[in-house]
């Protein structure tokens, strides 16, 4: 035989879990429900459009292409990391690489962003911080090889095999990656089109 609980208490135990419920979506990382669609994005939350806006200002490489390569890189996933290295193909080894979070980026080189920009609070797994490494190593592209911060084909290649890598060509070995540069392209290209359909929302709305 079941007691029934007083009904305060059942309301307690109702609004403690509906308490609950609010902190962990509250906690909750956003992701993209169609990262392909630049408004979507940025409609979903607006503070990334913010983040995004700021790192525009700061370093110049618009914000299409910075979302673009981003997209390419992690997907919008906050904790993205690289596959697994395989000894006889079955014991792993190790990651493929130190690359983490939404940028995808090395520890050398975030060492090198926190440094040259004094954010030594910076994590790879916080959007802010992401987009502006971003904007920060496309300009520093552009300053170092000419490469324009317009330029998503070149940026991304530059931005996958690193500058010295791109001085050296050495996306010319890979086919695979040139196919890669190009959706990258291609994305930055369909992102600028859908921004100029939402701009003017997203600015009144992230003006507030």
């Amino acid at each position: 035989m079941k007691l029934a609980l007083p009904a305060r208490l059942g309301s307690k135990r109702l609004g403690l879990v509906l308490l609950c419920t609010l902190l962990i979506s509250g906690c909750a990382t956003y992701r993209p429900s169609s990262p392909t669609n630049l408004c979507s994005i940025f409609s979903g939350n607006i503070s990334w459009y913010k983040d995004a806006k700021l790192s525009n200002s700061s370093w110049g490489t618009p914000i299409p292409v910075m979302m673009a390569i981003m997209q390419q890189e992690s997907n919008f996933v906050d904790d993205a990391r690289p596959g697994y290295k395989y000894f006889l193909g079955i014991i792993p080894t190790g990651r493929i690489s130190s690359a983490y979070g939404y940028s995808q980026a090395l520890n050398a080189v975030w060492g090198e962003y926190k440094t040259a920009t004094n954010n030594w609070g910076a994590d790879r797994d916080d959007f802010d911080d992401a987009i502006d490494f971003i904007g920060w190593y496309t300009a520093g592209t552009q300053r170092m090889t000419g490469v324009s911060k317009w330029d998503a084909y070149g940026q991304y290649l530059a931005y996958h095999e690193g500058r010295g890598g791109y001085k050296r060509k050495s996306y010319n070995k890979k086919p695979w990656l040139l196919g890669v540069a190009k959706k990258v392209k291609a994305r930055a290209a369909t992102y600028t089109t859908q921004l100029k359909s939402c701009k003017a929302d997203l600015d009144s709305r992230s003006s507030g």
